[in-house]
């Protein structure tokens, strides 16, 4: 276990809500709806009164979390050598470019491209313009 929890590798702390805020009692209230067993679609319902943006926004970054959880667990079994490529399946291979570092779609060993994105989701998940901590205040356009 101590290699899923290696910071250095590929977990990553999660984000954490201020307990008191809005979001806090908002992330709680998707915690219980999430581990009660009830179905999928009712767990991701809109609380009456609550804003789209804010239930959305809580929702997202418990999915990073998860993930970042499910790959911790995975990761020591793919290695640049038993995972060479990414892909899903035969038919398709992930290639990646974010423009700074990668100009063209490039492929990459499955943990590098997991890390590079990952990386690239917590930068996105950290941006105040994106996901603002403040309530209310999420710039419509870009979700």
């Amino acid at each position: 276990l101590k290699q899923v929890f290696n910071k250095d590798k590929t977990f990553r702390p999660k984000r954490k809500f201020e307990p008191g805020t809005q979001r806090f009692e908002l992330h709680k209230r998707a915690q219980a709806s999430l581990n009660s067993g009830v179905d999928l679609k009712a767990a991701v319902q809109l609380p009456i009164g609550e804003d789209q943006n804010d239930w959305v926004a809580v929702h997202v970054v418990d999915f990073f979390n998860r993930i970042n959880l499910i790959y911790g667990t995975v990761c020591e079994f793919c290695t640049e050598r038993t995972c060479p490529v990414m892909s899903g399946g035969p038919k398709y291979e992930y290639r990646w470019q974010d423009d700074l570092k990668y100009k063209k779609p490039t492929a990459l060993p499955a943990p590098q491209y997991m890390n590079l994105l990952m990386d690239w989701i917590e930068v996105q998940i950290n941006n105040e313009d994106i996901f603002p901590t403040s309530v209310g205040k999420c710039k419509e356009e870009v979700l």
